[in-house]
């Protein structure tokens, strides 16, 4: 089974121009886990339906903003949006300037037999630090504390966008990035979090050291430099480690500032 992660940075964008549709023709996802599609259902125009996919679609209540969307060959037993009551109850989604993180489209859990699949959207800290409370104290110990929910019923394969490098060979340019938005100690001791629980960042199985990375700045010709961060995993449960057969970056893929990642699960 081939499962594939991608921010997209706008559905509509990388539709318009063909990359979706050819991305799908020729990797064949059987799973296909989206984030930032800045949409709701219905508002890009390409037939996935026709091509043999169940689509799902968790949309931002601000229009054109974040949202995730999960797009699969085989129907899944059962799909839920965000978090289960008792994961809100206990933490706090509202940053301090009263933006609601809930209300923002950032969860997908889809039920296989064997195992959920869950995509993530993590917020941004952003340029002043303004969320990196909400990540710290809030939303990555949530989204832990989700995961291993899930788990308790069957192994987890979680994927996304998760706005963090874990260590210094997830990014090019380590020193002066360090104590930034997704470079901070907070952001990267939540990381670990998922690590000590016993979650494996799976490219980690078949590829070391630096240079591998899924997102570039537009800026000083970044992409083409390869001077990126690794922002963008897809980890499991310890019970699958020997079921991933595969795990991959797929940097020749454009049209977002991301690019997709993925592994192949033997089923």
């Amino acid at each position: 089974m081939k499962i594939y992660s991608w921010n997209v940075n706008g559905i509509r964008s990388v539709t318009r121009k063909g990359t979706l549709q050819s991305f799908i023709k020729t990797h064949r996802p059987d799973i296909l886990c989206l984030q930032e599609t800045k949409a709701e259902r219905g508002q890009a125009d390409i037939d996935l339906n026709g091509q043999g996919y169940h689509e799902y679609w968790n949309s931002a209540v601000k229009k054109g903003y974040s949202g995730t969307a999960v797009f699969t060959r085989s129907e899944p037993l059962s799909v839920v949006n965000g978090f289960c009551a008792d994961i809100v109850r206990k933490y706090r989604f509202t940053d301090g300037e009263g933006r609601d993180s809930l209300e923002e489209g950032r969860v997908i859990s889809a039920e296989y037999p064997k195992f959920y699949i869950v995509t993530v959207y993590t917020p941004n800290a952003k340029d002043d630090l303004s969320r990196l409370d909400l990540r710290y104290k809030h939303w990555d110990p949530a989204f832990l504390a989700h995961c291993k929910h899930l788990e308790k019923k069957k192994p987890v394969v979680f994927c996304g966008d998760l706005n963090v490098a874990h260590t210094e060979l997830d990014l090019a340019n380590p020193g002066p990035n360090r104590g930034k938005k997704g470079f901070t100690d907070e952001e990267r001791e939540g990381f670990q979090h998922f690590i000590d629980a016993g979650f494996v960042d799976t490219l980690r199985l078949f590829k070391e050291g630096k240079g591998h990375y899924t997102w570039w700045s537009h800026f000083a010709n970044s992409r083409a430099r390869n001077v990126g961060w690794r922002i963008d995993y897809v980890l499991v449960s310890e019970a699958l480690r020997k079921a991933v057969k595969a795990a991959d970056i797929h940097a020749d893929i454009m049209g977002s500032d991301h690019c997709p990642v993925s592994i192949t699960l033997d089923t």
